[in-house]
């Protein structure tokens, strides 16, 4: 459902203050869980984080061995052989944005040059990233993700060499490298992966969804989102747009984010204004003129109707079409009229009823009108 999706486009995106007078027709809260789960399936449920690490280019090792007459070693063809166990979670930072951490262990593969021994080289290492990512340039309804702050860091590490010897210049010589060189590969590289997860959540942000054929709903975001100690929260507008092209107007209210700071175990909550729904309901409930025979075959209460109208007609009438077949004819007029209330809504349409007969001739004779 695409406006459930919506409420994973701005997760990374709760970042910038409270914008003062932003209007909106409805709203949100995020609770951390929610939004973890959205990111943990864009990036490792995907396959993209994956992926991305597989385009890894590590550099050529080299080393003295640290000690006289020790043989230099060199590491060449370091590759992703394969990455497991990848793991977010995600801490909300108020007034700021989010804080992203990433666990993943790799597999290295290459080939090791030890003086004049040349054999297979292995290398396990567990990665900790952790990322604090913020918006800016909010116009529009788009906004700009930046990763602000990147911090990568090695835990441990394991070395295996095909022949089972290894030695500590060996490890220390890896072990400093690394340290030094992935850093500076994996921050880049979750640079890139936000901006396509980016991407393919804030595209469901400028979206037109059709309301069968009546017409079209088409959202976006209404101000900057921001982050308070429990919860995203976001204004969103939405204008309603009739078949044909004219648009249905309602009201927009000031922001009250902060009442749905209360989110306790709920992962989403929904606040729909009462004039974002109203155009809703005038979408859905438009009434197009329509009639139907006064006959029980349409409704069962034909029959008494028709005798109601016929008391009416004056005694001795001999133009007065008594035995002719009635018809009725149902208009809608206005909007339909919404009250939210605690615990219930109350919605009020106005129609106009016509019943009428048709002379032999083809016009018809109005006997009845009631608006109701």
């Amino acid at each position: 459902m695409k406006l459930l999706k919506l409420f994973g486009v701005v997760f990374f995106c709760g970042l910038l203050s409270p914008t003062q007078g932003v209007l909106s027709g409805l709203s949100c809260a995020v609770s951390p869980r929610a939004m973890q789960q959205v990111l943990s399936d864009a990036m490792i449920q995907s396959g993209l984080l994956q992926d991305r690490l597989q385009d890894l280019v590590l550099p050529n090792i080299v080393g003295d061995g640290g000690v006289l007459n020790t043989p230099i070693i060199i590491i060449t063809g370091l590759h992703l052989e394969r990455s497991w166990q990848p793991e977010l979670s995600l801490t909300l930072l108020p007034g700021i944005g989010i804080q992203l951490v990433t666990t993943v262990s790799l597999d290295l593969r290459g080939n090791c040059l030890i003086g004049l021994l040349s054999e297979i080289i292995v290398i396990s290492v567990d990665v900790t990233i952790t990322t604090n990512i913020k918006c800016t340039n909010f116009e529009s309804g788009a906004v700009q993700v930046v990763v602000d702050d990147c911090i990568c860091i090695l835990g441990a590490v394991k070395i295996k060499l095909l022949s089972g010897l290894l030695s500590l210049p060996v490890h220390d010589t890896v072990l400093s490298h690394l340290t030094v060189t992935l850093p500076g590969l994996l921050c880049p590289l979750m640079d890139i992966i936000f901006n396509i997860v980016n991407i393919q959540l804030l595209s469901t942000l400028d979206v037109v969804i059709p309301i069968g054929s009546k017409g079209t709903v088409h959202y976006h975001l209404a101000g900057p989102p921001f982050t308070s100690g429990s919860s995203l929260m976001m204004d969103l507008d939405g204008m309603v747009q009739q078949n044909g092209g004219s648009i249905i107007p309602h009201d927009s209210y000031a922001s009250t984010l902060p009442l749905l700071d209360k989110l306790l175990d709920k992962s989403l909550i929904i606040c729909l204004r009462q004039g974002f729904l109203g155009s809703l309901l005038a979408l859905l409930l438009k009434l197009q003129p329509y009639t139907i025979p006064c006959t029980t075959e349409a409704f069962s209460g034909a029959n008494q109707l028709r005798d109601a109208i016929v008391a009416l007609f004056p005694t001795g009438c001999t133009s007065c079409p008594a035995a002719s077949p009635l018809s009725i004819r149902v208009e809608g007029v206005g909007s339909p009229f919404l009250l939210l209330e605690p615990n219930k809504a109350i919605v009020k349409l106005s129609v106009l009823l016509q019943v009428f007969v048709k002379r032999p001739d083809g016009s018809a004779v109005n006997l009845l009108l009631l608006k109701a």
